[in-house]
């Protein structure tokens, strides 16, 4: 395990797919990824938590906190105990046999 690993990831809802951001390099790629006309205080105050955990000025805790709180706030985190639509059993459409 990198020390610059999060202790549980971050998941994020990008259009159909579910981004998991578990690591300062992930969080780094991800800020900046994000488009810079949406970019406002809390992307800047978690961006800054994830350099200052970079340069050692803050626990790996906070840079994640703030990672998902920039995620809530856009309403983009994935709560990772959320059952996706592929987990339900249920099936739709013809063919499938039920075990």
């Amino acid at each position: 395990m990198s020390y610059r690993t999060f202790d549980r990831p971050v998941l994020v809802k990008n259009g159909e797919f579910i981004q998991e951001i578990g690591c300062l390099d992930d969080a780094f790629d991800f800020f900046e990824e994000w488009p810079r006309e949406r970019r406002g205080p809390i992307f800047e105050t978690a961006f800054r938590a994830c350099q200052r955990a970079h340069d050692g000025q803050v626990p790996l805790t906070v840079a994640r906190d703030a990672v998902a709180g920039f995620a809530r706030s856009v309403k983009i985190l994935q709560d990772p105990l959320a059952q996706f639509p592929w987990m339900d059993g249920t099936r739709s459409g013809r063919g499938g046999v039920t075990a």
